[in-house]
């Protein structure tokens, strides 16, 4: 027995004043109708009203009982109101999990925006480190996924393809010149994560990335600077430290200004395509919907770099 069908069908009977008028009402027919207030009289073991040819009468229980299942049938309403409301309205509290590089350079600038066209949303970012894999105890996650395929019960929408690229300040290369093929590097200052052993500069045929254009590999002694931290790369490199591998998406803005200038334009380290991945597609609140949708707008959802792009130096043709 749906027990509370059979509520709101008592409830129903009792407000019509018929059986007839209640299974109208409920699009119903009055045997169904019938049916589920009897079935419910039973469940319970007391009778809730006595019937007439001519009319209904609560009995004493049937009182105490209709006032409690209006109750109950409200809060339920409101209940469901209230879900409603969080579905399609964007409101509410919003955890999100990105890299650090990605939320101080990308997230921290595009917030003010998204603040303003949903100012009932609050994010609570956590930013720990690389983010490889999709956690389910956020409700959205900003993956970087570099060669292989995406896997696992989740729904990902991409947001963009990111180049990790050589960069150096104008100062540097005027002081130690300008390479002009990864060779040329073999004789500069070197700055890359520390547990790098060799590094593959690629050039694609049309220079764009694609598959069987030339690579070189270099063995990296040890750099000048190893750190996994990027953006202690990226501060290095603006203070002419030398010459680092960043992510475009963190080197955008100082390519755009001049402080730093990228190296080998025709080449890159390696790609990665960010996503936005949520745990399931079903019951996916507004507030993340449209911040995914916010995200995907903001940085073009297509395969391609914005932030080369951006700043003009997008990998060179030969």
């Amino acid at each position: 027995m749906d027990r509370l069908h059979s509520m709101r069908a008592f409830v129903k009977v009792i407000d019509a004043g018929s059986f007839a008028a209640a299974a109208r009402e409920m699009n119903l027919s009055p045997a169904v109708v019938t049916r589920l207030v009897a079935d419910l009289e039973e469940h319970l073991g007391a009778r809730l009203m006595n019937r007439t040819t001519r009319r209904l009468a609560l009995t004493d229980i049937g009182e105490a009982y209709l006032e409690r299942a209006r109750a109950i049938l409200t809060e339920i309403e409101e209940a469901e109101a209230l879900a409603g409301s969080a579905a399609s309205e964007p409101r509410g509290h919003l955890r999100v999990l990105a890299t650090p590089a990605f939320a101080v350079h990308q997230l921290a600038k595009h917030l003010p925006a998204f603040h303003e066209q949903y100012p009932k949303v609050t994010i609570e970012l956590t930013a720990p480190g690389p983010v490889e894999a999709m956690d389910e105890a956020f409700d959205v996650t900003l993956l970087s996924v570099s060669r292989r395929a995406l896997d696992g019960n989740f729904v990902a929408r991409r947001l963009a393809r990111t180049e990790v690229v050589a960069c150096a300040s104008p100062a540097y290369l005027d002081r130690r010149g300008r390479p002009q093929h990864p060779e040329d590097l073999v004789d500069h200052d070197a700055m890359l994560p520390s547990f790098l052993r060799e590094v593959s500069f690629v050039r694609g045929e049309d220079g764009d990335g694609a598959a069987g254009g030339e690579s070189v590999s270099l063995s990296t002694p040890r750099p000048l600077l190893g750190t996994t931290h990027v953006d202690l790369l990226y501060a290095a490199a603006l203070h002419g430290l030398g010459i680092a591998g960043l992510p475009s998406f963190v080197a955008e803005d100082a390519l755009r200004e001049g402080v730093l200038e990228r190296v080998l334009p025709e080449w890159r380290l390696f790609d990665a395509v960010l996503y936005a991945a949520m745990p399931t597609r079903k019951h996916v609140p507004a507030r993340t919907r449209v911040f995914v949708d916010f995200l995907v707008k903001a940085f073009g959802g297509e395969d391609r770099d914005p932030w080369l792009s951006a700043a003009g130096c997008e990998t060179r043709r030969r």
